[in-house]
């Protein structure tokens, strides 16, 4: 009679078997991208050539690592036959080949992220019909991988927007005002139905009128300050917008130059309804019982002529240029401690305005800040944005303890914002009446320099100062208010002071809060204080 075999032996040779059989990892997935559609010119016949027209496919590797081994990709022509020509573009991001049938693409590795696969150029073949259409699929294969494949629509003919340039001065002056004039065509070969504007504007420029059949929103993301912001407007136009003719829009659009413009940008565009630009999420409507409408002008022969049908054509630009000024103002910092303490002081400026300042183009830091340790201190924390320097500026590996830090902006300098850098600082050694600096402006070698846009450059450059007694901590002190106290945006957020030291980076502000901070410095500062008070009552005219 055989035995049973018990639980637990049971157990262990369900285990071995398990064990006995190898785990593998799923293959990796990858997904390839393309146009969903793309519209073809009608060929001309024998009038002259066709207008190419390029489709990028690419491949999206969004997994942990780079696929080592070689991958094909292929697209079937065969669906093109009489309604398109194809030809391989001039970047190729893979080793490809054309035949008549298809295009045969191959890769040895893929690297993580999206990378390029091949460029096409399309053109209509001779004597395609306007409305013919087929599909282009791109198809992947590789040992031990899938794909996810793409297919992009190709149609001949269809509509095109075409956007005309209003004539805009660029050069301006805060409270200008001028009038968008706005003259669109149809220069494809089907109509449209229902058109939306869009128009976007910086900071420094506002369009005056609201309609209820438009859209209003700001494009701030988390994070970012209000005046980094551009507006967007959406307006829906609706009705049918046949090829052959010319549209203008027929309502005021007023641009008008806000008190602290000065390098701003408006761009603007007519999109068919459903393909334009999403907006944020602040989206508002109107409710005045205005709307923007549309009246259609007789076709313009020398338009048709003109207009190349490049894409880009239902899209304008203008970037506007006003006179108008900032003043960046550093603030000076006093401080007080003993041998041995560590001390935190905000250093920074401010702009006194009026105009905001960005760099939109170039994405270029717009300021750069400037500073000098006073001798006898260590900086041992340094705030995001800044990097330590040699005492004549050149560049050094090590961060902390340098003595001198520069410090960058962003693109954009808002109208009163406050830029902050909260550094900490150990008083290491007694030097009566040690003292640094703080200066602000555009970058150079050598450090900073005034911008040209700054009407006053006295007070680019203040003094930073600390007041060290031998043989332990100074009592502590009440803080005094600091230059970013306001509901400003900030560089960093403002330091506050610690025990044991105080941290003073208002001294340049006016009011009854002036006359504290002086007396406050007085106390701080024993032998060193007549300059500092001299400095504060001067920088307290610039406040």
């Amino acid at each position: 009679m055989r035995k049973p075999i018990s639980l637990l032996a049971a157990c262990g040779i369900a285990a071995l078997g398990l064990a006995a059989t190898p785990a593998h990892a799923a293959d990796p997935s990858f997904t390839l991208a393309g146009p969903a559609e793309t519209g073809l010119r009608p060929h001309p016949g024998q009038s002259g050539a066709p207008q190419k027209t390029s489709v990028e496919f690419r491949l999206v590797n969004d997994t942990a690592a780079a696929f080592e081994r070689q991958s094909t990709f292929t697209i079937d022509l065969s669906g093109l036959k009489g309604i398109a020509d194809v030809a391989l573009g001039k970047q190729q991001g893979s080793d490809c080949t054309l035949t008549e049938a298809a295009v045969t693409c191959k890769r040895p590795a893929l690297w993580k992220g999206e990378s390029g696969i091949v460029d096409l150029d399309l053109s209509a073949a001779q004597g395609s019909k306007a409305g013919a259409t087929a599909d282009l699929t791109v198809t992947g294969r590789a040992e031990g991988a899938t794909f996810k494949a793409a297919t992009t629509k190709v149609r001949v003919g269809g509509p095109d927007l075409v956007l005309e340039r209003a004539a805009l001065k660029e050069e301006q002056k805060p409270g200008d005002r001028q009038n968008l004039s706005v003259v669109f065509a149809n220069e494809g070969t089907e109509s449209v139905q229902g058109v939306v504007l869009e128009m976007r504007t910086t900071h420094g420029m506002d369009l005056l009128e609201q309609y209820d059949n438009c859209s209003y929103s700001e494009d701030t993301g988390e994070g970012q300050a209000l005046n980094t912001a551009w507006s967007t407007v959406q307006c829906l136009l609706e009705g049918e917008y046949k090829p052959g003719s010319v549209y203008g829009v027929d309502g005021p659009l007023t641009l008008k130059a806000a008190p602290h413009a000065f390098a701003d940008t408006l761009t603007y565009a007519v999109y068919a309804d459903g393909h334009q630009p999403k907006v944020g999420k602040t989206s508002r409507k109107p409710t005045g019982g205005k709307k923007l409408a549309v009246r259609e002008s007789a076709p313009k022969a020398a338009s048709a002529q003109a207009v190349d049908l490049d894409p880009w054509n239902n899209l304008q630009e203008f970037d506007f240029r006003t006179r108008n000024s900032a003043d960046l103002v550093a603030w000076p910092v006093a401080l007080a401690g003993g041998v041995g303490d560590t001390v935190r002081a905000d250093f920074g400026f401010r702009n006194n305005g009026p105009a905001w300042v960005a760099h939109l183009r170039s994405g270029e830091s717009v300021a750069r800040t400037d500073i000098v340790v006073p001798v006898g201190t260590k900086v041992t924390k340094v705030p995001a944005g800044c990097h330590g320097v040699n005492a004549d500026g050149t560049s050094r590996e090590q961060t902390l303890g340098a003595p001198r830090y520069f410090c960058s902006t962003g693109h954009v300098v808002g109208e009163r914002e406050k830029f902050s850098y909260p550094f900490e600082l150990k008083i290491e050694q007694v030097v009566a009446n040690a003292a640094g600096s703080v200066s602000v402006g555009r970058v150079t070698p050598e450090g900073t320099k005034g911008q040209p846009w700054d009407p006053n450059h006295a007070n680019d450059k203040t003094p930073v100062v600390i007041s060290a007694k031998d043989g332990g901590a100074t009592p502590p002190a009440t803080a005094s208010p600091s230059p970013t106290a306001t509901a400003t945006t900030s560089a960093t957020p403002t330091a506050t002071a610690t025990s044991g030291a105080t941290a003073n980076g208002g001294l340049a502000a006016t009011g009854s809060s002036a006359g504290m901070l002086a007396l406050g410095g007085a106390v701080l500062v024993a032998a060193g204080g007549g300059l500092v008070l001299a400095f504060r009552r001067k920088a307290g005219t610039h406040a």
